[in-house]
């Protein structure tokens, strides 16, 4: 079972990202219990919170493989054996696109109706909401320590953002309104990736042959590595070696390819991820210009945080504020890799605990 550090949502003063309020209230309710999921492509994990005098209290959690379960109540059965507990409000962070109740996944094949999941489960009120918008409110309970600083930028005010490659490409926008941030979610994922030079090129045009329509999310992701793998493997002279061959048998080739760049043992595995961190830095930067995030860019996910040894900071920032004539306006954002792998399920369960009636 995976265990979670109690939670005190901070004081806008005090904390590192200004609180963004899922409601009207600026207070959590007194008391009550809340359930919290962040459901992915690869794992979806579980939360119950208590809360105690407007706190929020983690009291147990535990993580689950998304593709051994059926439908999120297959898992959530697993996960909630104690009936006795009573939920007072869920707020499941979904990798899809929410349409009213409904959310269809993206990258994994549940699908899941909140009104119906209310009446099944007798939860007053079950929210909905896309994976990044829970990361988005996730993060004014973060601290210092839960970021590596890629670049320091300059502490303005104003509109933030957040992109997670993970097992798909996530990215969401934080509205600034002059007191308080105001997530939203995005598919900005899923638009077209835009090749600058001519290795790009050859890549766009690998891509479309299979898929027909190459979106950022099939670079910058999970399945991003291995297909830019694939691509640099064919058009490298080098045989792939018997021992990646077997790693990709017994595990996410994704993280046999950035395992293998880590440790230096193939070439082609170190330039993938080369490849993968440059367009992650230039979509960055893209969802920087759209949404003219000058409070900040964070960097989510999953992989992010496991490979830091191969971030070069200098590279990263140099194509990060290639843009041309925006160059001036990119160098003064912050971007921050978000360390703490909690960030969505505290967001929901923050989100969720806002829904109790006062």
């Amino acid at each position: 079972m995976k265990k979670f550090k109690p939670i005190t949502l901070p004081d806008i003063s005090q904390a590192t990202v200004p609180m963004a309020y899922p409601s009207r209230r600026n207070q959590l309710p007194k008391a009550g219990v809340v359930l919290a999921a962040d459901v992915g492509g690869t794992k979806t994990d579980f939360a119950l919170f208590e809360i105690k005098d407007s706190n929020l209290i983690s009291i147990k959690g535990q993580r689950f493989p998304t593709s051994d379960h059926q439908s999120f109540v297959d898992a959530l059965h697993q996960f909630h054996t104690d009936k006795s507990v009573k939920i007072d409000a869920a707020c499941l962070g979904v990798a899809g696109p929410v349409d009213g109740d409904k959310v269809r996944g993206v990258n994994f094949a549940w699908e899941i109706d909140a009104n119906k999941l209310e009446k099944d489960l007798d939860i007053s009120s079950i929210f909905l909401i896309n994976d990044l918008q829970a990361n988005a409110y996730g993060l004014s309970s973060l601290q210092d320590d839960d970021f590596i600083i890629i670049n320091e930028g300059e502490k303005n005010k104003g509109n933030a953002a957040i992109i997670s490659p993970g097992t798909g490409l996530g990215e969401a926008g934080l509205y600034w309104d002059g007191s308080h941030y105001n997530p939203y979610a995005t598919e900005g994922g899923h638009c077209n990736f835009s090749p600058v030079d001519e290795l790009d090129l050859e890549l766009w045009s690998f891509l479309m042959k299979e898929f027909g329509h190459v979106s950022w999310e099939r670079v910058v992701s999970g399945q991003g590595i291995y297909n830019i793998y694939r691509f640099l493997r064919q058009k490298s002279s080098e045989k792939e070696p018997a021992w990646l061959s077997d790693e990709f048998e017994k595990e996410d080739p994704a993280i046999a390819i950035s395992t293998a760049a880590l440790e230096k043992k193939d070439a082609v595995s170190s330039d993938t991820l080369k490849l993968f961190l440059k367009y992650l830095s230039i979509e960055a930067a893209q969802l920087a210009l759209k949404t003219k995030a000058t409070g900040g860019i964070y960097v989510g996910g999953g992989i992010a945080p496991k490979i830091l040894d191969l971030i070069d900071k200098e590279v990263f920032n140099k194509n990060f504020i290639n843009v041309g004539r925006m160059e001036h306006l990119l160098k003064e954002i912050p971007v921050k890799i978000v360390l703490n792998d909690q960030t969505a399920l505290i967001g929901a369960a923050y989100y969720a605990a806002m829904g109790i009636p006062a």
